[in-house]
């Protein structure tokens, strides 16, 4: 059944022009980035001789990856997971996010350098994002609320 052109629903397009990133794509864009940032930790923590140590191991991973995160997205608009995949990073405007909105949306990266429970916060906040994305019809997560509307988009 054809519409015409006529999309019947315009509220799942951004004003950046684009539609939502669904979460498996999204998922699948992590994990390109997360390997790609697992190898550059393990150089570096190879490097430092401190590949036994957990907490360096934690603080490089943890602060490495908000800073590739926050880098390419304010930089590029989209990490080369996102881009390998097609998707984009836009703050409410419709341009890439500022370093602000990107600091704010990818803080949660940051909660493996605490001691003993960084992990399973990390987990708990992978979970409350994937939820609220898979119940947004726009696929916003809570970090992109938080942000002040950032939106991933294909």
């Amino acid at each position: 059944m054809s519409t015409g052109g006529f999309d019947p629903y315009p509220s799942t397009y951004s004003a950046a022009g684009g539609k939502p990133g669904g979460l498996a794509r999204r998922f699948f864009a992590r994990v390109i980035d997360g390997i790609l940032i697992g190898i550059v930790a393990f150089v570096l923590a190879f490097f430092t001789d401190t590949l036994s140590n957990i907490w360096v191991t934690g603080l490089f991973t943890g602060l490495l990856t908000f800073i590739y995160f926050v880098a390419f997205e304010v930089a590029q608009g989209s990490t080369p997971g996102k881009k390998i995949l097609g998707l984009s990073v836009h703050g409410p405007g419709g341009a890439k996010p500022t370093l602000r909105q990107s600091a704010i949306r990818n803080a949660f990266t940051l909660l493996p350098i605490i001691p003993l429970i960084g992990g399973l916060l990390g987990v708990i906040a992978i979970l409350v994002i994937a939820v609220t994305i898979s119940g947004s019809a726009t696929k916003q997560g809570k970090h992109d609320e938080l942000a002040g509307g950032t939106q991933v988009l294909r």
